[in-house]
């Protein structure tokens, strides 16, 4: 028998490198080259090459209705698993891509049967997909180069309303989970805004005349977000 993690969010991933850094007998692993979430798998040897997890694969016909990442999750959270149960997720061209343990896959295959109002079913495929994601830069005009007021501009919300996201633990500042509202963000910053996205903080580009800031941000989006 194997020893592994669940699947790890890049928070959760950088943590347990400080502990169990990769080796020869140690793999961190998300299905495919670049993946965000993985499992941390214990091998036998150096010659072990074990991984369960396996590649889910689902056609959607959006002619009449669309679906995004939200409606997808939502979905998932519908049947009471565990986010940590699988790994990344994406639509691309009418396809949906989900990556999971062996067990759970056989599970979802079974029962993962409706997104929003679409009928949906998957299988599993022996070829493991990568996610391409794709970029737009968005600009914002923001009190200060604070988090609560970064969250604010990015989330469109109230500095009291992005306080208590980063209290929630929902922001992490490269993969580090805020803690504090008040910490700056830098130039290259990348921030996760669970249910938002990901940005990079390219930098401040102007000042307005009420001395607030006009900054940029690079946004991953993915092939079925895009143009909306």
């Amino acid at each position: 028998m194997h020893e592994e993690s669940f699947f790890l969010n890049e928070a959760e991933q950088l943590q347990a490198r400080t502990v169990i850094p990769e080796s020869d007998l140690v793999h961190y692993d998300g299905g495919y080259q670049g993946a965000r979430k993985k499992k941390v798998i214990f091998l036998r040897d150096e010659e072990d090459d074990f991984s369960d997890i396996v590649c889910l694969c689902a056609e959607v016909d959006q002619r009449f209705r669309r679906i995004g990442h939200r409606d997808i999750l939502g979905a998932l959270m519908h049947l009471q698993i565990d986010r940590h149960s699988f790994g990344d997720f994406w639509l691309e061209k009418d396809h949906i891509y989900l990556y999971t343990s062996d067990a759970m896959g056989t599970f979802l295959v079974d029962n993962f049967t409706r997104i929003a109002s679409l009928n949906v079913s998957f299988r599993k495929i022996e070829e493991h997909p990568v996610q391409v994601f794709h970029t737009r830069t968005v600009h914002v005009v923001m009190a200060s180069e604070r988090a609560d007021a970064v969250v604010a501009a990015l989330v469109h919300c109230s500095r009291s309303k992005a306080k208590e996201m980063i209290r929630a633990g929902l922001v992490a500042f490269d993969y580090q989970t805020l803690e504090a509202p008040d910490q700056v963000c830098n130039n290259n910053v990348t921030i996760s805004i669970r249910g938002v996205g990901h940005f990079t903080y390219l930098g401040a580009d102007r000042k307005t005349r009420s001395d607030r800031i006009g900054a940029s941000f690079l946004q991953d989006i993915q092939e079925g977000e895009k143009g909306s």
